[in-house]
Protein backbone atom coordinates (compact mmCIF):
# COMPACT_ATOMS: atom_id res chain seq x y z
CA UNK A 1 0.00 0.00 0.00
CA UNK A 2 3.10 2.70 0.90
CA UNK A 3 4.66 1.94 -2.09
CA UNK A 4 1.58 2.38 -4.23
CA UNK A 5 1.01 5.43 -2.74
CA UNK A 6 4.32 6.72 -3.33
CA UNK A 7 4.31 5.34 -6.68
CA UNK A 8 1.42 7.87 -7.55
CA UNK A 9 2.39 10.63 -5.54
CA UNK A 10 5.54 10.34 -8.16
CA UNK A 11 3.33 10.17 -10.95
CA UNK A 12 1.15 13.30 -9.81
CA UNK A 13 4.21 15.20 -9.09
CA UNK A 14 5.74 14.37 -12.57
CA UNK A 15 3.02 14.97 -14.25
CA UNK A 16 2.86 18.55 -12.33
CA UNK A 17 6.35 18.84 -13.20
CA UNK A 18 6.41 18.52 -17.21
CA UNK A 19 3.00 20.98 -17.17
CA UNK A 20 4.84 23.58 -14.78
CA UNK A 21 8.01 23.27 -17.76
CA UNK A 22 5.50 23.86 -20.70
CA UNK A 23 3.66 26.75 -19.25
CA UNK A 24 6.90 28.23 -17.97
CA UNK A 25 9.10 27.78 -21.55
CA UNK A 26 6.26 28.33 -24.05
CA UNK A 27 2.93 28.97 -22.30
CA UNK A 28 -0.27 30.84 -23.98
CA UNK A 29 -0.42 34.09 -22.47
CA UNK A 30 -3.16 35.61 -20.25
CA UNK A 31 -5.22 38.03 -20.62
CA UNK A 32 -4.82 38.55 -24.65
CA UNK A 33 -7.40 39.77 -27.10
CA UNK A 34 -6.74 39.87 -31.19
CA UNK A 35 -8.30 42.23 -33.70
CA UNK A 36 -8.46 42.75 -37.61
CA UNK A 37 -6.72 46.08 -38.32
CA UNK A 38 -6.94 45.16 -42.02
CA UNK A 39 -8.48 42.31 -43.69
CA UNK A 40 -9.71 42.61 -47.53
CA UNK A 41 -11.07 39.30 -49.60
CA UNK A 42 -8.36 39.06 -52.49
CA UNK A 43 -6.23 41.51 -50.94
CA UNK A 44 -2.67 40.73 -49.36
CA UNK A 45 -1.57 43.13 -46.30
CA UNK A 46 1.87 42.34 -44.85
CA UNK A 47 5.24 44.02 -43.22
CA UNK A 48 4.18 46.43 -40.63
CA UNK A 49 7.95 46.29 -39.18
CA UNK A 50 9.07 47.91 -42.73
CA UNK A 51 6.66 51.46 -42.16
CA UNK A 52 6.69 52.09 -38.60
CA UNK A 53 3.98 52.33 -36.04
CA UNK A 54 3.45 55.47 -33.31
CA UNK A 55 1.91 56.49 -30.47
CA UNK A 56 -0.08 59.28 -29.00
CA UNK A 57 -1.93 58.96 -26.05
CA UNK A 58 -4.08 55.92 -27.02
CA UNK A 59 -3.70 57.19 -30.39
CA UNK A 60 -1.90 54.49 -32.51
CA UNK A 61 -0.81 54.88 -36.42
CA UNK A 62 1.09 51.85 -38.14
CA UNK A 63 2.07 51.02 -41.61
CA UNK A 64 1.42 48.26 -44.24
CA UNK A 65 1.79 47.20 -47.47
CA UNK A 66 -1.57 46.45 -49.90
CA UNK A 67 -1.64 44.56 -52.42
CA UNK A 68 -3.63 41.91 -54.15
CA UNK A 69 -3.62 38.05 -52.85
CA UNK A 70 -1.71 36.06 -55.82
CA UNK A 71 -1.44 32.08 -54.81
CA UNK A 72 2.68 31.97 -54.57
CA UNK A 73 2.50 28.54 -53.06
CA UNK A 74 5.05 28.74 -49.98
CA UNK A 75 5.90 32.72 -50.58
CA UNK A 76 4.82 36.06 -50.35
CA UNK A 77 1.14 35.19 -52.10
CA UNK A 78 1.28 38.76 -53.00
CA UNK A 79 0.53 39.46 -57.11
CA UNK A 80 3.60 41.57 -57.57
CA UNK A 81 2.72 42.64 -61.34
CA UNK A 82 0.13 44.50 -59.62
CA UNK A 83 -0.43 48.04 -57.79
CA UNK A 84 0.91 47.74 -54.40
CA UNK A 85 0.27 50.51 -52.21
CA UNK A 86 2.30 52.02 -48.80
CA UNK A 87 -0.86 52.52 -46.35
CA UNK A 88 -1.19 53.91 -43.02
CA UNK A 89 -3.69 52.39 -40.04
CA UNK A 90 -5.13 54.74 -37.54
CA UNK A 91 -6.94 53.94 -33.48
CA UNK A 92 -7.88 56.03 -31.75
CA UNK A 93 -9.17 54.20 -29.02
CA UNK A 94 -6.01 52.27 -28.27
CA UNK A 95 -5.75 49.19 -30.73
CA UNK A 96 -9.64 48.14 -30.33
CA UNK A 97 -11.01 49.87 -33.72
CA UNK A 98 -9.05 50.80 -36.92
CA UNK A 99 -9.32 52.64 -39.97
CA UNK A 100 -7.42 52.38 -43.11
CA UNK A 101 -5.93 55.51 -44.93
CA UNK A 102 -4.49 56.07 -47.99
CA UNK A 103 -2.37 58.96 -48.24
CA UNK A 104 -1.63 58.64 -51.90
CA UNK A 105 -5.70 60.03 -51.92
CA UNK A 106 -4.85 62.99 -50.19
CA UNK A 107 -2.44 64.30 -53.21
CA UNK A 108 0.61 62.62 -51.06
CA UNK A 109 1.69 60.48 -53.90
CA UNK A 110 5.19 60.13 -53.26
CA UNK A 111 4.24 58.99 -49.36
CA UNK A 112 2.95 55.90 -50.88
CA UNK A 113 4.48 55.59 -54.61
CA UNK A 114 8.27 55.84 -53.29
CA UNK A 115 9.92 52.52 -54.79
CA UNK A 116 6.49 51.01 -55.71
CA UNK A 117 4.32 49.87 -58.59
CA UNK A 118 1.21 52.59 -58.08
CA UNK A 119 -0.36 53.58 -61.47
CA UNK A 120 -2.58 55.55 -60.35
CA UNK A 121 -0.46 58.66 -58.90
CA UNK A 122 3.22 59.39 -59.76
CA UNK A 123 5.75 59.04 -57.03
CA UNK A 124 8.61 62.27 -56.67
CA UNK A 125 12.13 61.37 -56.66
CA UNK A 126 14.12 62.03 -53.10
CA UNK A 127 16.05 65.51 -52.65
CA UNK A 128 18.10 66.65 -49.99
CA UNK A 129 16.53 68.08 -46.51
CA UNK A 130 16.94 71.97 -46.46
CA UNK A 131 15.03 72.84 -43.88
CA UNK A 132 15.95 70.96 -40.30
CA UNK A 133 12.99 69.09 -38.30
CA UNK A 134 11.71 69.55 -35.18
CA UNK A 135 12.25 65.99 -33.64
CA UNK A 136 10.11 67.01 -30.63
CA UNK A 137 7.48 68.32 -32.03
CA UNK A 138 4.82 66.61 -30.02
CA UNK A 139 2.82 65.11 -33.59
CA UNK A 140 5.81 63.86 -34.59
CA UNK A 141 6.81 60.58 -36.84
CA UNK A 142 8.74 60.11 -39.17
CA UNK A 143 9.47 56.50 -41.81
CA UNK A 144 12.04 55.26 -43.43
CA UNK A 145 12.17 53.12 -46.35
CA UNK A 146 14.05 51.39 -49.14
CA UNK A 147 13.50 51.88 -52.78
CA UNK A 148 13.90 49.21 -55.18
CA UNK A 149 17.28 50.58 -56.43
CA UNK A 150 18.30 49.90 -52.67
CA UNK A 151 18.53 53.41 -51.80
CA UNK A 152 16.33 55.08 -48.92
CA UNK A 153 14.72 57.74 -48.16
CA UNK A 154 12.68 59.48 -44.94
CA UNK A 155 9.20 61.37 -44.60
CA UNK A 156 8.09 63.24 -41.68
CA UNK A 157 4.78 64.65 -40.25
CA UNK A 158 4.00 67.36 -37.75
CA UNK A 159 0.25 66.35 -37.46
CA UNK A 160 0.55 62.56 -36.11
CA UNK A 161 0.98 60.93 -39.93
CA UNK A 162 -2.44 62.85 -41.55
CA UNK A 163 0.06 64.40 -44.27
CA UNK A 164 3.51 63.62 -44.35
CA UNK A 165 6.94 65.97 -45.72
CA UNK A 166 9.12 64.02 -48.02
CA UNK A 167 10.75 61.86 -49.46
CA UNK A 168 14.49 63.25 -48.71
CA UNK A 169 17.32 61.05 -49.17
CA UNK A 170 19.59 59.37 -46.77
CA UNK A 171 23.15 58.87 -47.56
CA UNK A 172 24.51 55.48 -47.99
CA UNK A 173 27.62 56.08 -45.69
CA UNK A 174 30.04 54.59 -47.92
CA UNK A 175 27.97 51.56 -48.75
CA UNK A 176 26.72 49.99 -51.99
CA UNK A 177 23.47 50.68 -50.61
CA UNK A 178 21.19 50.69 -47.81
CA UNK A 179 17.30 48.98 -47.12
CA UNK A 180 15.53 51.25 -44.56
CA UNK A 181 13.32 50.35 -42.43
CA UNK A 182 11.83 52.69 -39.54
CA UNK A 183 13.45 52.60 -36.32
CA UNK A 184 14.47 55.89 -34.83
CA UNK A 185 15.28 57.26 -31.31
CA UNK A 186 14.82 60.96 -30.83
CA UNK A 187 17.12 62.43 -28.36
CA UNK A 188 16.78 66.32 -28.59
CA UNK A 189 15.00 68.82 -30.80
CA UNK A 190 17.31 68.69 -33.86
CA UNK A 191 18.98 65.03 -32.55
CA UNK A 192 18.05 62.07 -33.68
CA UNK A 193 19.54 58.52 -34.45
CA UNK A 194 18.60 56.07 -37.30
CA UNK A 195 19.33 51.99 -37.10
CA UNK A 196 19.54 50.98 -40.75
CA UNK A 197 20.48 47.64 -42.87
CA UNK A 198 23.30 48.31 -45.57
CA UNK A 199 24.63 45.74 -47.67
CA UNK A 200 27.99 44.15 -47.12
CA UNK A 201 31.15 44.37 -48.89
CA UNK A 202 29.87 41.69 -51.68
CA UNK A 203 26.93 43.48 -52.13
CA UNK A 204 24.36 41.02 -50.38
CA UNK A 205 22.56 41.73 -47.28
CA UNK A 206 22.91 42.90 -44.70
CA UNK A 207 24.72 44.30 -41.19
CA UNK A 208 23.10 46.91 -39.15
CA UNK A 209 24.62 50.47 -38.40
CA UNK A 210 23.79 53.66 -36.11
CA UNK A 211 23.94 56.96 -38.36
CA UNK A 212 22.66 59.83 -36.60
CA UNK A 213 21.57 63.18 -37.17
CA UNK A 214 22.51 66.77 -35.25
CA UNK A 215 20.90 69.36 -37.29
CA UNK A 216 17.58 68.53 -37.57
CA UNK A 217 17.80 65.95 -40.23
CA UNK A 218 19.37 67.92 -42.79
CA UNK A 219 22.90 65.76 -42.64
CA UNK A 220 23.14 62.24 -41.29
CA UNK A 221 26.63 60.81 -40.44
CA UNK A 222 27.38 57.29 -39.64
CA UNK A 223 29.00 56.17 -36.23
CA UNK A 224 29.12 52.72 -35.98
CA UNK A 225 28.67 49.19 -37.61
CA UNK A 226 27.02 47.08 -34.86
CA UNK A 227 28.50 43.92 -35.01
CA UNK A 228 31.07 42.02 -37.33
CA UNK A 229 30.14 41.52 -40.54
CA UNK A 230 27.78 38.45 -40.54
CA UNK A 231 28.84 35.22 -42.48
CA UNK A 232 25.30 34.85 -43.26
CA UNK A 233 22.97 37.97 -42.58
CA UNK A 234 22.15 40.69 -39.71
CA UNK A 235 18.93 42.93 -41.11
CA UNK A 236 16.22 44.95 -39.21
CA UNK A 237 17.27 46.52 -36.29
CA UNK A 238 14.88 47.13 -33.38
CA UNK A 239 16.45 49.56 -30.95
CA UNK A 240 15.69 51.18 -27.30
CA UNK A 241 17.20 53.94 -25.19
CA UNK A 242 17.89 52.22 -21.92
CA UNK A 243 19.50 55.85 -19.95
CA UNK A 244 21.24 58.82 -21.13
CA UNK A 245 24.10 56.58 -22.24
CA UNK A 246 23.08 53.47 -22.96
CA UNK A 247 21.30 52.14 -25.92
CA UNK A 248 20.14 48.11 -27.09
CA UNK A 249 19.57 46.90 -30.02
CA UNK A 250 18.01 43.62 -31.26
CA UNK A 251 18.27 41.66 -34.84
CA UNK A 252 17.38 39.46 -37.29
CA UNK A 253 19.94 36.94 -37.85
CA UNK A 254 20.95 33.83 -40.16
CA UNK A 255 23.86 31.79 -39.80
CA UNK A 256 23.55 28.84 -42.04
CA UNK A 257 20.51 26.90 -41.20
CA UNK A 258 19.81 28.80 -38.06
CA UNK A 259 17.97 32.03 -37.49
CA UNK A 260 17.35 33.85 -34.47
CA UNK A 261 16.97 37.05 -32.88
CA UNK A 262 20.68 38.91 -31.74
CA UNK A 263 21.11 41.34 -28.96
CA UNK A 264 23.81 44.40 -28.76
CA UNK A 265 24.72 47.05 -25.86
CA UNK A 266 26.34 50.36 -25.99
CA UNK A 267 27.38 52.19 -23.25
CA UNK A 268 28.55 55.03 -25.00
CA UNK A 269 25.62 56.05 -27.35
CA UNK A 270 26.48 53.94 -29.74
CA UNK A 271 29.69 54.22 -30.69
CA UNK A 272 31.04 51.00 -29.81
CA UNK A 273 28.74 47.89 -29.27
CA UNK A 274 29.08 44.67 -26.91
CA UNK A 275 27.23 41.36 -28.52
CA UNK A 276 24.97 40.38 -25.51
CA UNK A 277 23.93 37.12 -27.35
CA UNK A 278 20.61 35.55 -28.17
CA UNK A 279 17.77 37.24 -27.14
CA UNK A 280 15.13 34.73 -29.25
CA UNK A 281 17.29 31.25 -29.99
CA UNK A 282 14.93 30.11 -33.05
CA UNK A 283 12.54 32.10 -34.84
CA UNK A 284 11.48 29.02 -37.54
CA UNK A 285 12.71 30.46 -40.87
CA UNK A 286 13.39 33.81 -39.40
CA UNK A 287 11.55 37.16 -38.37
CA UNK A 288 12.52 40.13 -36.73
CA UNK A 289 11.91 41.90 -33.36
CA UNK A 290 9.76 44.49 -32.49
CA UNK A 291 10.75 46.03 -28.60
CA UNK A 292 9.29 48.60 -26.59
CA UNK A 293 10.48 49.85 -23.20
CA UNK A 294 7.86 49.71 -20.69
CA UNK A 295 6.63 51.78 -18.35
CA UNK A 296 8.37 49.59 -15.50
CA UNK A 297 11.45 49.64 -16.92
CA UNK A 298 11.31 46.50 -18.50
CA UNK A 299 11.80 45.73 -22.31
CA UNK A 300 9.29 43.86 -23.64
CA UNK A 301 10.22 41.79 -27.30
CA UNK A 302 7.93 40.76 -30.07
CA UNK A 303 8.82 38.33 -32.76
CA UNK A 304 7.07 35.86 -35.43
CA UNK A 305 7.85 32.55 -35.13
CA UNK A 306 7.70 31.08 -38.96
CA UNK A 307 6.64 27.58 -38.54
CA UNK A 308 8.20 25.49 -42.18
CA UNK A 309 5.25 23.63 -44.00
CA UNK A 310 5.73 19.85 -42.58
CA UNK A 311 7.44 20.53 -39.18
CA UNK A 312 4.76 19.62 -37.07
CA UNK A 313 4.73 23.42 -35.33
CA UNK A 314 2.43 26.03 -35.67
CA UNK A 315 3.15 29.83 -36.43
CA UNK A 316 3.18 32.00 -33.70
CA UNK A 317 3.36 35.44 -32.70
CA UNK A 318 5.14 35.63 -29.28
CA UNK A 319 6.52 38.05 -26.72
CA UNK A 320 9.37 38.02 -24.11
CA UNK A 321 10.54 39.94 -21.39
CA UNK A 322 13.60 41.48 -19.80
CA UNK A 323 13.85 43.06 -16.43
CA UNK A 324 17.54 43.79 -16.81
CA UNK A 325 17.99 45.51 -19.97
CA UNK A 326 18.55 42.97 -21.98
CA UNK A 327 21.04 41.06 -20.11
CA UNK A 328 18.77 38.13 -20.06
CA UNK A 329 15.14 37.09 -21.63
CA UNK A 330 12.40 35.27 -19.54
CA UNK A 331 10.77 32.18 -21.20
CA UNK A 332 7.91 33.00 -24.55
CA UNK A 333 4.58 34.11 -23.61
CA UNK A 334 2.59 32.81 -27.35
CA UNK A 335 0.46 35.12 -27.88
CA UNK A 336 -1.23 33.41 -30.48
CA UNK A 337 -0.38 29.87 -31.91
CA UNK A 338 -3.35 29.41 -34.57
CA UNK A 339 -0.83 30.60 -37.86
CA UNK A 340 -1.59 28.59 -40.78
CA UNK A 341 1.21 29.05 -42.84
CA UNK A 342 5.12 30.51 -41.88
CA UNK A 343 4.24 33.76 -43.75
CA UNK A 344 3.37 35.51 -40.58
CA UNK A 345 4.98 38.35 -38.20
CA UNK A 346 7.31 41.40 -39.16
CA UNK A 347 5.74 42.99 -35.97
CA UNK A 348 5.75 46.53 -34.60
CA UNK A 349 4.97 47.24 -30.55
CA UNK A 350 4.02 50.11 -28.39
CA UNK A 351 2.55 50.20 -24.52
CA UNK A 352 -1.02 52.03 -24.01
CA UNK A 353 -0.98 54.70 -21.55
CA UNK A 354 -2.90 51.97 -19.16
CA UNK A 355 -0.08 49.47 -19.57
CA UNK A 356 -1.39 46.95 -22.25
CA UNK A 357 0.76 46.44 -25.03
CA UNK A 358 -0.55 46.84 -28.38
CA UNK A 359 1.56 44.25 -31.06
CA UNK A 360 0.87 45.08 -34.79
CA UNK A 361 1.81 41.96 -37.66
CA UNK A 362 0.30 40.53 -40.54
CA UNK A 363 -1.36 37.14 -40.29
CA UNK A 364 -2.54 34.16 -41.98
CA UNK A 365 -5.76 31.37 -40.23
CA UNK A 366 -7.66 29.10 -41.25
CA UNK A 367 -10.60 31.03 -40.41
CA UNK A 368 -9.80 34.06 -41.85
CA UNK A 369 -9.38 31.88 -45.01
CA UNK A 370 -5.98 32.38 -47.80
CA UNK A 371 -5.29 36.35 -47.60
CA UNK A 372 -2.98 37.61 -44.91
CA UNK A 373 -4.08 40.57 -43.08
CA UNK A 374 -3.14 42.90 -40.09
CA UNK A 375 -4.13 41.83 -36.57
CA UNK A 376 -3.15 43.33 -33.39
CA UNK A 377 -2.63 41.54 -30.03
CA UNK A 378 -3.59 43.55 -26.92
CA UNK A 379 -2.32 42.09 -24.07
CA UNK A 380 -1.82 42.67 -20.31
CA UNK A 381 1.78 41.20 -19.55
CA UNK A 382 2.55 39.85 -16.19
CA UNK A 383 3.54 42.29 -13.33
CA UNK A 384 7.36 42.28 -12.59
CA UNK A 385 8.30 40.54 -9.39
Amino acid sequence: MVNRSCFLIFIVYAITAFCCHVSLSQGLANDVRHVKVYHEKGRYAGWPANHGIWIWGNEILTGFSQGYHKDMGNRHNIDREKTVLHVLARSRDGGENWVVEDPGKKGLASYTSFGLQRTDVKGAPATPLSAKINFRHPDFALTARMGKDDHSAFWYSYNKGLDWKGPYSLPDFGTSGTMARTDYIVDGENEAMLFLTAQKKNGKEGRVMCVKTVDGGKNWRFVSWIGEEPAGYAIMPASVRLSKNELLVAMRIKEGEASYIGSYYSADNGLSWTYRGKAVDDTGVGNPPAMVKMKDGRICLIYGFRSDPGSGTTSDIRARISPDDGKTWGNDYVLRNDGSGRDVGYPRVVQRPDGKIVAVYYFMDKQTGPERYIGASIWTPPAAK
